[in-house]
């Protein structure tokens, strides 16, 4: 494996990951798996995926079917049932030669600790981009998009660059036209870590970021952040 790069999955050495237990290596992300334990519940297993940016997201296998997934570590480890949460690099485990090391001695980390300081930041330390609405122009229902991850923020740019974007093109979601729409009261609340239904402010709206901007798309907005970001 190479250096780390902005396109994909070659962040870390061979030598780096080969005593990590469940190393994965995806289209723009590396996935190693993961865990937290409880007293009370014990192990809560997961699949930590780290992107080249930084970020961090956790899909939990803590039960069958459980369903909780792009989880920041801190997310993870108070779902977990975790007694003293709030200091997840010392209580969220990586199975490095056989044992369960925090991933703050780990090397795991380190493009987190190296990732932007200067973008939005939720109370959970998260990057905060408010959920975002999409028109279909087939059935003419409002579909919500999450951003939570840039792999998110990439599906929802694509998706808002397309001119007759459907609900079939919601590749995220197994959603059809047939699908009900989210009733109003539901969709005032947009993620905000401010106020739940908060219309718009500086904790939930982002202007340009390593997140929401990409090195390899041809639109203008990318085209002028890169291009500014560097002067």
């Amino acid at each position: 494996m190479a250096a780390a790069n902005g396109s994909g999955a070659a962040l870390f050495s061979e030598e780096e990951l080969r005593e990590v237990s469940g190393v994965r290596l995806g289209d723009g992300f590396v996935e190693v798996m993961c865990g937290c334990t409880s007293r009370r519940y014990g192990d809560a297993v997961g699949r930590l995926l780290i992107y080249p940016s930084g970020d961090l997201a956790i899909n939990c296998d803590c039960t069958p079917g459980c369903g909780e997934d792009k989880l920041t570590p801190s997310a993870f480890e108070k779902h977990s049932g975790r007694e003293t949460a709030g200091k997840w690099r010392n209580t969220v485990w990586a199975m490095v030669e056989g044992e369960k090391v925090p991933l703050g001695k780990t090397v795991l980390l380190k493009y987190y600790n190296l990732s932007h300081n200067g973008s939005n930041k939720g109370r959970s330390g998260r990057l905060s981009h408010r959920d975002e609405f999409i028109r279909c122009t087939r059935c003419d229902k409002e579909r919500r998009f999450k951003l939570r991850t840039k792999e998110e923020c990439r599906v929802y740019h694509d998706a808002l660059a397309k001119l007759n974007w459907t609900c079939a093109d919601l590749t995220t979601d197994r959603m059809s036209c047939d699908d009900d729409e989210e009733r109003g009261s539901r969709k005032v609340l947009k993620g905000c870590s401010r106020a739940a239904s908060c219309t718009g402010c500086m904790k939930c709206v982002c202007f340009g970021c390593t997140m929401c901007r990409f090195t390899d798309c041809a639109c203008q907005t990318c085209v002028d952040f890169y291009s500014n970001s560097k002067e």
